[in-house]
Protein backbone atom coordinates (compact mmCIF):
# COMPACT_ATOMS: atom_id res chain seq x y z
CA UNK A 1 0.00 0.00 0.00
CA UNK A 2 1.32 3.47 -0.90
CA UNK A 3 0.97 6.63 1.24
CA UNK A 4 -1.80 7.85 -1.45
CA UNK A 5 -3.69 4.44 -0.63
CA UNK A 6 -3.17 5.03 3.04
CA UNK A 7 -4.85 8.21 2.85
CA UNK A 8 -7.99 7.47 0.56
CA UNK A 9 -8.31 4.46 2.93
CA UNK A 10 -8.87 7.12 5.67
CA UNK A 11 -10.95 9.49 3.75
CA UNK A 12 -13.44 6.58 3.02
CA UNK A 13 -13.45 5.44 6.55
CA UNK A 14 -13.34 8.93 7.84
CA UNK A 15 -14.78 11.09 5.79
CA UNK A 16 -12.18 13.87 5.99
CA UNK A 17 -8.34 13.85 4.96
CA UNK A 18 -5.54 12.92 7.00
CA UNK A 19 -2.95 15.20 8.75
CA UNK A 20 -0.26 12.87 7.36
CA UNK A 21 1.11 10.01 6.13
CA UNK A 22 4.42 8.05 8.08
CA UNK A 23 5.26 4.74 7.56
CA UNK A 24 8.43 2.83 9.02
CA UNK A 25 10.32 -0.70 7.62
CA UNK A 26 10.59 -3.94 8.71
CA UNK A 27 14.19 -5.03 9.50
CA UNK A 28 16.89 -7.69 8.35
CA UNK A 29 19.09 -8.38 10.96
CA UNK A 30 22.87 -9.49 8.96
CA UNK A 31 24.14 -10.35 12.38
CA UNK A 32 24.09 -10.20 16.14
CA UNK A 33 21.08 -11.96 17.19
CA UNK A 34 19.32 -12.37 20.68
CA UNK A 35 22.39 -10.03 22.14
CA UNK A 36 20.38 -6.98 22.55
CA UNK A 37 19.14 -7.70 25.64
CA UNK A 38 22.51 -8.36 27.26
CA UNK A 39 24.41 -4.90 26.40
CA UNK A 40 25.44 -6.36 23.06
CA UNK A 41 26.39 -5.31 19.02
CA UNK A 42 23.74 -5.83 16.62
CA UNK A 43 24.29 -5.35 12.89
CA UNK A 44 20.46 -4.58 11.39
CA UNK A 45 19.48 -2.75 8.57
CA UNK A 46 16.16 -1.89 7.17
CA UNK A 47 14.33 -3.30 4.06
CA UNK A 48 11.52 -1.42 1.74
CA UNK A 49 8.83 -3.46 3.16
CA UNK A 50 7.24 -0.39 4.82
CA UNK A 51 3.99 -0.30 7.50
CA UNK A 52 2.03 2.32 5.94
CA UNK A 53 0.11 4.79 8.52
CA UNK A 54 -2.52 7.71 7.80
CA UNK A 55 -3.37 9.49 10.69
CA UNK A 56 -5.70 12.23 11.34
CA UNK A 57 -6.82 14.14 14.96
CA UNK A 58 -10.26 13.04 16.21
CA UNK A 59 -12.54 15.15 18.07
CA UNK A 60 -13.53 12.70 20.21
CA UNK A 61 -11.77 11.59 23.41
CA UNK A 62 -11.60 8.05 21.91
CA UNK A 63 -8.56 6.45 19.00
CA UNK A 64 -10.26 5.04 16.15
CA UNK A 65 -8.02 1.99 14.51
CA UNK A 66 -8.73 0.08 10.94
CA UNK A 67 -6.57 -1.81 8.99
CA UNK A 68 -6.52 -2.29 5.13
CA UNK A 69 -6.93 -6.31 5.14
CA UNK A 70 -10.02 -5.71 7.22
CA UNK A 71 -11.45 -2.21 6.20
CA UNK A 72 -15.17 -2.57 7.58
CA UNK A 73 -13.77 -3.06 10.95
CA UNK A 74 -13.29 0.09 12.90
CA UNK A 75 -11.87 -0.47 16.90
CA UNK A 76 -12.46 2.42 18.61
CA UNK A 77 -11.51 2.69 22.35
CA UNK A 78 -11.76 5.71 24.95
CA UNK A 79 -8.42 6.83 25.96
CA UNK A 80 -9.36 6.41 29.37
CA UNK A 81 -9.07 2.88 28.16
CA UNK A 82 -5.73 2.45 26.78
CA UNK A 83 -3.58 1.55 29.71
CA UNK A 84 -1.31 -1.73 29.90
CA UNK A 85 -3.84 -4.96 30.93
CA UNK A 86 -7.09 -3.20 29.49
CA UNK A 87 -9.90 -5.42 28.44
CA UNK A 88 -10.89 -2.77 26.50
CA UNK A 89 -7.46 -3.65 24.31
CA UNK A 90 -7.15 -7.33 21.95
CA UNK A 91 -5.53 -8.38 19.23
CA UNK A 92 -3.66 -6.51 16.43
CA UNK A 93 -5.10 -2.85 17.73
CA UNK A 94 -2.75 -3.30 20.79
CA UNK A 95 0.49 -2.38 18.92
CA UNK A 96 -0.79 0.96 18.05
CA UNK A 97 -2.73 1.79 20.79
CA UNK A 98 0.26 0.67 23.13
CA UNK A 99 2.44 2.70 21.14
CA UNK A 100 -0.44 5.94 21.53
CA UNK A 101 0.09 5.08 25.16
CA UNK A 102 3.94 5.24 25.15
CA UNK A 103 3.86 8.52 23.88
CA UNK A 104 1.36 9.76 26.69
CA UNK A 105 3.62 8.37 29.17
CA UNK A 106 5.84 11.04 28.21
CA UNK A 107 4.17 13.41 30.14
CA UNK A 108 3.24 15.57 26.86
CA UNK A 109 -0.22 16.25 26.04
CA UNK A 110 -1.32 14.16 23.19
CA UNK A 111 -4.24 14.22 21.10
CA UNK A 112 -6.79 11.47 20.36
CA UNK A 113 -6.15 10.29 16.34
CA UNK A 114 -7.88 8.05 13.88
CA UNK A 115 -5.38 5.74 12.59
CA UNK A 116 -5.41 3.34 9.06
CA UNK A 117 -2.60 0.94 9.17
CA UNK A 118 -1.54 -1.35 5.82
CA UNK A 119 1.71 -3.37 6.23
CA UNK A 120 4.10 -5.11 3.37
CA UNK A 121 6.07 -6.51 6.39
CA UNK A 122 5.21 -9.98 6.32
CA UNK A 123 3.42 -10.81 9.99
CA UNK A 124 5.53 -13.85 11.90
CA UNK A 125 8.71 -13.68 9.60
CA UNK A 126 10.67 -12.72 11.53
CA UNK A 127 11.34 -8.92 9.85
CA UNK A 128 9.43 -6.92 12.68
CA UNK A 129 6.62 -6.05 11.89
CA UNK A 130 5.44 -5.32 14.90
CA UNK A 131 8.46 -3.05 15.36
CA UNK A 132 7.14 -1.14 12.29
CA UNK A 133 3.50 -0.29 13.08
CA UNK A 134 4.96 0.36 16.62
CA UNK A 135 7.50 3.28 15.46
CA UNK A 136 5.23 4.29 12.59
CA UNK A 137 2.75 4.93 15.19
CA UNK A 138 4.68 6.88 17.90
CA UNK A 139 6.36 9.07 14.88
CA UNK A 140 2.32 9.56 14.13
CA UNK A 141 1.04 10.25 17.40
CA UNK A 142 3.78 12.63 18.40
CA UNK A 143 3.82 14.62 14.70
CA UNK A 144 -0.37 15.40 15.38
CA UNK A 145 0.90 16.46 19.19
CA UNK A 146 3.55 19.17 18.06
CA UNK A 147 6.31 16.74 19.25
CA UNK A 148 9.30 15.89 17.32
CA UNK A 149 10.99 13.17 18.51
CA UNK A 150 14.58 12.34 17.46
CA UNK A 151 14.97 8.55 15.97
CA UNK A 152 16.23 7.13 19.22
CA UNK A 153 13.20 8.58 20.82
CA UNK A 154 11.00 7.23 18.82
CA UNK A 155 12.45 3.44 19.42
CA UNK A 156 12.93 3.93 22.93
CA UNK A 157 9.02 4.97 23.08
CA UNK A 158 8.52 1.89 20.53
CA UNK A 159 10.50 -0.45 22.37
CA UNK A 160 8.37 0.50 25.68
CA UNK A 161 5.03 0.09 23.65
CA UNK A 162 5.94 -3.83 22.90
CA UNK A 163 7.70 -4.31 26.64
CA UNK A 164 5.30 -2.74 29.22
CA UNK A 165 1.94 -2.94 26.97
CA UNK A 166 2.24 -5.73 24.60
CA UNK A 167 3.92 -7.75 26.86
CA UNK A 168 6.97 -8.94 24.79
CA UNK A 169 10.02 -8.43 27.03
CA UNK A 170 12.12 -7.60 23.65
CA UNK A 171 15.59 -5.69 23.46
CA UNK A 172 15.91 -2.47 21.63
CA UNK A 173 17.05 -3.77 18.50
CA UNK A 174 14.49 -3.93 16.10
CA UNK A 175 12.53 -0.58 17.07
CA UNK A 176 16.01 1.41 17.00
CA UNK A 177 16.49 -0.49 13.08
CA UNK A 178 12.80 0.78 12.11
CA UNK A 179 13.10 4.13 13.45
CA UNK A 180 17.31 5.08 12.45
CA UNK A 181 18.46 2.88 9.97
CA UNK A 182 18.90 5.13 6.93
CA UNK A 183 19.72 3.81 3.01
CA UNK A 184 22.44 2.26 2.09
CA UNK A 185 23.70 0.94 5.45
CA UNK A 186 23.91 -1.14 7.76
CA UNK A 187 23.74 0.17 11.53
CA UNK A 188 25.80 -0.47 14.31
CA UNK A 189 24.09 -0.57 17.05
CA UNK A 190 25.68 -0.80 20.57
CA UNK A 191 23.02 -1.64 22.73
CA UNK A 192 25.05 -1.08 25.93
CA UNK A 193 25.87 2.60 25.39
CA UNK A 194 23.12 3.40 23.16
CA UNK A 195 25.50 4.22 20.26
CA UNK A 196 24.31 3.86 16.62
CA UNK A 197 26.86 4.29 13.80
CA UNK A 198 24.94 3.74 9.72
CA UNK A 199 28.03 1.64 8.22
CA UNK A 200 27.80 1.53 4.01
CA UNK A 201 26.66 -1.68 3.53
CA UNK A 202 25.80 -1.88 -0.84
CA UNK A 203 25.61 -5.49 -1.75
CA UNK A 204 25.32 -4.67 -5.25
CA UNK A 205 28.70 -2.92 -5.48
CA UNK A 206 30.18 -6.00 -4.40
CA UNK A 207 28.29 -8.23 -6.97
CA UNK A 208 26.59 -9.45 -4.06
CA UNK A 209 22.74 -9.60 -3.06
CA UNK A 210 20.99 -10.38 0.34
CA UNK A 211 18.00 -12.89 -0.44
CA UNK A 212 15.49 -13.32 2.31
CA UNK A 213 13.54 -16.49 3.06
CA UNK A 214 10.56 -16.52 4.68
CA UNK A 215 9.73 -20.04 5.50
CA UNK A 216 6.37 -18.92 6.46
CA UNK A 217 6.79 -20.83 9.78
CA UNK A 218 4.66 -18.03 12.41
CA UNK A 219 6.44 -17.52 15.25
CA UNK A 220 5.14 -15.49 18.56
CA UNK A 221 7.76 -14.24 20.75
CA UNK A 222 5.10 -13.90 23.48
CA UNK A 223 4.51 -17.69 24.16
CA UNK A 224 7.32 -17.19 27.11
CA UNK A 225 10.48 -18.70 24.74
CA UNK A 226 11.41 -15.32 24.22
CA UNK A 227 11.23 -14.49 28.05
CA UNK A 228 12.93 -17.57 29.00
CA UNK A 229 16.21 -16.82 26.89
CA UNK A 230 16.21 -13.42 28.56
CA UNK A 231 15.80 -15.09 31.86
CA UNK A 232 18.54 -17.16 31.30
CA UNK A 233 21.21 -14.89 30.25
CA UNK A 234 20.19 -12.43 33.52
CA UNK A 235 20.59 -15.23 35.66
CA UNK A 236 23.93 -16.24 33.76
CA UNK A 237 25.16 -12.72 34.73
CA UNK A 238 24.14 -12.73 37.94
CA UNK A 239 26.34 -15.75 38.74
CA UNK A 240 29.29 -14.40 37.01
CA UNK A 241 28.98 -11.41 38.59
CA UNK A 242 28.92 -9.05 35.63
CA UNK A 243 26.07 -6.64 35.18
CA UNK A 244 25.72 -8.28 31.69
CA UNK A 245 26.77 -10.56 29.58
CA UNK A 246 28.18 -8.19 26.83
CA UNK A 247 30.95 -7.44 29.63
CA UNK A 248 32.20 -10.66 29.22
CA UNK A 249 35.03 -10.44 26.71
CA UNK A 250 35.54 -13.37 24.35
CA UNK A 251 39.49 -13.98 25.73
CA UNK A 252 37.43 -14.78 29.25
CA UNK A 253 35.10 -17.19 27.92
CA UNK A 254 36.36 -20.69 28.70
CA UNK A 255 36.97 -19.19 32.30
CA UNK A 256 34.02 -17.45 32.66
CA UNK A 257 31.67 -20.96 31.33
CA UNK A 258 33.66 -23.33 33.64
CA UNK A 259 32.29 -21.23 36.42
CA UNK A 260 28.41 -21.70 35.98
CA UNK A 261 26.44 -24.64 36.84
CA UNK A 262 24.69 -26.29 34.22
CA UNK A 263 25.05 -26.58 30.15
CA UNK A 264 22.06 -25.04 29.71
CA UNK A 265 23.67 -21.60 31.00
CA UNK A 266 27.27 -22.41 29.11
CA UNK A 267 25.45 -23.12 26.06
CA UNK A 268 23.83 -19.85 26.18
CA UNK A 269 26.47 -17.46 27.09
CA UNK A 270 28.60 -19.17 24.56
CA UNK A 271 26.34 -18.02 22.10
CA UNK A 272 25.67 -14.31 23.32
CA UNK A 273 29.75 -13.97 23.69
CA UNK A 274 31.00 -15.36 20.32
CA UNK A 275 28.02 -13.66 18.20
CA UNK A 276 29.10 -10.32 19.91
CA UNK A 277 32.64 -11.19 18.35
CA UNK A 278 30.97 -12.11 15.40
CA UNK A 279 29.37 -8.77 14.74
CA UNK A 280 32.99 -6.50 15.42
CA UNK A 281 34.30 -9.42 13.19
CA UNK A 282 31.61 -8.35 10.32
CA UNK A 283 31.91 -5.23 10.96
CA UNK A 284 36.18 -4.77 10.00
CA UNK A 285 35.64 -6.71 6.96
CA UNK A 286 32.35 -4.32 6.08
CA UNK A 287 34.62 -1.31 6.80
CA UNK A 288 37.61 -3.07 4.59
CA UNK A 289 35.35 -3.44 1.63
CA UNK A 290 35.25 -6.84 1.99
CA UNK A 291 31.44 -7.77 2.10
CA UNK A 292 32.31 -11.02 0.79
CA UNK A 293 34.14 -12.11 3.42
CA UNK A 294 31.40 -12.25 5.73
CA UNK A 295 30.08 -15.34 4.90
CA UNK A 296 31.68 -17.74 7.07
CA UNK A 297 30.34 -15.40 10.16
CA UNK A 298 26.99 -15.22 9.05
CA UNK A 299 26.88 -19.74 8.42
CA UNK A 300 28.49 -19.79 12.46
CA UNK A 301 25.79 -17.74 13.68
CA UNK A 302 23.32 -19.86 12.69
CA UNK A 303 24.88 -23.03 13.78
CA UNK A 304 25.08 -20.99 17.43
CA UNK A 305 21.75 -19.85 17.46
CA UNK A 306 20.78 -23.93 16.64
CA UNK A 307 23.23 -25.52 19.12
CA UNK A 308 23.85 -23.55 21.57
CA UNK A 309 20.77 -20.84 22.31
CA UNK A 310 18.11 -23.47 20.56
CA UNK A 311 15.69 -21.54 18.53
CA UNK A 312 16.14 -22.25 15.25
CA UNK A 313 13.95 -25.37 13.68
CA UNK A 314 14.16 -28.16 10.95
CA UNK A 315 12.33 -25.43 8.22
CA UNK A 316 15.12 -22.40 8.85
CA UNK A 317 17.83 -25.28 9.32
CA UNK A 318 17.00 -26.91 5.86
CA UNK A 319 16.94 -23.13 3.87
CA UNK A 320 20.32 -22.65 5.49
CA UNK A 321 21.79 -25.58 4.72
CA UNK A 322 19.79 -26.00 1.24
CA UNK A 323 21.31 -22.46 0.47
CA UNK A 324 24.97 -23.07 1.39
CA UNK A 325 24.97 -25.88 -1.04
CA UNK A 326 23.58 -23.76 -4.08
CA UNK A 327 26.08 -21.41 -3.60
CA UNK A 328 25.55 -19.00 -0.52
CA UNK A 329 28.54 -17.54 0.65
CA UNK A 330 26.89 -17.47 3.78
CA UNK A 331 23.16 -17.72 5.41
CA UNK A 332 21.59 -17.58 9.10
CA UNK A 333 18.36 -17.22 10.14
CA UNK A 334 17.60 -13.99 11.42
CA UNK A 335 14.47 -12.79 13.82
CA UNK A 336 13.79 -14.34 17.53
CA UNK A 337 13.90 -17.64 15.78
CA UNK A 338 11.34 -20.51 16.56
CA UNK A 339 10.13 -20.18 12.82
CA UNK A 340 10.32 -16.89 10.35
CA UNK A 341 13.30 -16.44 7.59
CA UNK A 342 16.63 -16.66 6.91
CA UNK A 343 18.97 -14.65 4.92
CA UNK A 344 21.69 -15.45 2.37
CA UNK A 345 24.66 -13.67 0.98
CA UNK A 346 24.86 -14.56 -2.37
CA UNK A 347 26.61 -13.65 -5.66
CA UNK A 348 24.58 -11.48 -7.82
CA UNK A 349 26.07 -12.64 -11.66
CA UNK A 350 23.52 -13.47 -14.44
CA UNK A 351 21.86 -16.89 -13.79
CA UNK A 352 24.51 -17.00 -10.22
CA UNK A 353 23.52 -18.55 -7.10
CA UNK A 354 20.35 -16.30 -6.83
CA UNK A 355 18.67 -18.13 -9.12
CA UNK A 356 20.22 -21.50 -8.14
CA UNK A 357 18.92 -20.32 -4.38
CA UNK A 358 15.75 -19.83 -6.14
CA UNK A 359 15.03 -22.91 -7.37
CA UNK A 360 16.55 -25.23 -4.89
CA UNK A 361 15.21 -23.71 -1.59
CA UNK A 362 11.80 -24.27 -2.83
CA UNK A 363 12.41 -27.91 -4.10
CA UNK A 364 14.31 -28.64 -0.80
CA UNK A 365 10.83 -27.56 1.30
CA UNK A 366 8.55 -29.39 -1.38
CA UNK A 367 10.51 -32.56 -0.73
CA UNK A 368 10.36 -32.41 2.96
CA UNK A 369 6.68 -31.64 2.85
CA UNK A 370 7.07 -28.02 3.93
CA UNK A 371 4.71 -25.04 2.92
CA UNK A 372 6.79 -24.07 0.05
CA UNK A 373 8.48 -20.65 1.32
CA UNK A 374 8.78 -16.85 -0.54
CA UNK A 375 12.17 -15.39 -1.67
CA UNK A 376 12.79 -11.92 -1.69
CA UNK A 377 15.84 -9.70 -2.37
CA UNK A 378 16.30 -7.18 0.35
CA UNK A 379 18.21 -4.24 -0.01
CA UNK A 380 19.12 -1.43 2.96
CA UNK A 381 16.61 1.12 2.60
CA UNK A 382 15.35 4.45 5.23
CA UNK A 383 14.47 4.41 8.41
CA UNK A 384 10.90 5.99 9.89
CA UNK A 385 9.46 8.77 8.34
CA UNK A 386 6.41 11.40 7.41
CA UNK A 387 5.49 10.15 4.10
CA UNK A 388 2.62 13.10 3.67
Amino acid sequence: MSASTAADLFRRTFGRDPDGVFSAPGRVNLIGEHTDYSGGLVLPFAIDARAQLAAGRADSSRVRVVSAQKPDEVVSVAVDDIWPGSPAVTGWPGYLLGAFWSVRETGRPVEPVDLVLDSQVPSGAGLSSSAAVECATVLAVSALSGYRPDPLTVARLAQRAENDFVGVPCGPMDQTASAACTEGAVLLFDTRSGTVENIPFDPAAHGLAVLVVDTRVAHSLADGEYGKRRASCERAAHRLGVPQLRDIAIGDLPAALDRLPDDELRRRVRHVVTENDRVAGTVELLRAGRAAGIGDLLTASHASLRDDYDVSCPELDLAVDTALAAGALGARMTGGGFGGSVIALVRAETNGSVGAIGDAVPAAFAENGYTSPVLRSVTPAQGARQEV
